[in-house]
């Protein structure tokens, strides 16, 4: 005797059109994607940079470095590269939290956290530099 089900399979009739309700785009994703690409195209320049940076001040004392970033220019970079980089990582951790994550409320307080988390670190990093400057 083959082994049964628990639970009998209901078979619902529907339209092609009803069976796509809710699997498709919701036409909100090009925003996310339009953002995702020009915080990539102004990471470019920026993570240049900021390389220049690190390599110039590798062995500078804080005095110099202070200096360094308290210019204006420079300080506007870091600024920049600040509102750029962490919206840039908040919306990559979003993609990768929604396709991995099971469970509504698990991927709910991972998005939580991932937002609160990058908006703290960006806070945090701008004061920084602009405590350098004044």
């Amino acid at each position: 005797m083959a082994m049964q089900d628990k639970h009998p399979r209901v078979r619902v009739m529907q339209s092609p059109l009803g069976r796509a309700r809710g699997l498709g785009s919701a036409q909100t994703g090009s925003g996310t994607w339009r953002l995702e690409r020009v915080t990539a195209v102004a990471l470019l320049p920026l993570s240049l940079w900021f390389v220049y940076v690190v390599l110039r001040l590798a062995h500078a004392d804080y005095a110099t470095t202070r200096a360094f970033v308290g210019e204006k220019i420079h300080a506007v970079l870091f600024l920049a590269l600040i509102g750029s980089l962490f919206p840039h990582l908040a919306l990559g951790l979003r993609a990768i939290i929604e396709d991995y994550v099971r469970g509504e409320l698990t991927k709910f307080f991972c998005l939580f956290a991932v937002n609160a988390g990058c908006v703290l670190l960006a806070l945090v990093a701008a004061i920084s530099v602009l405590k350098l400057v004044s």
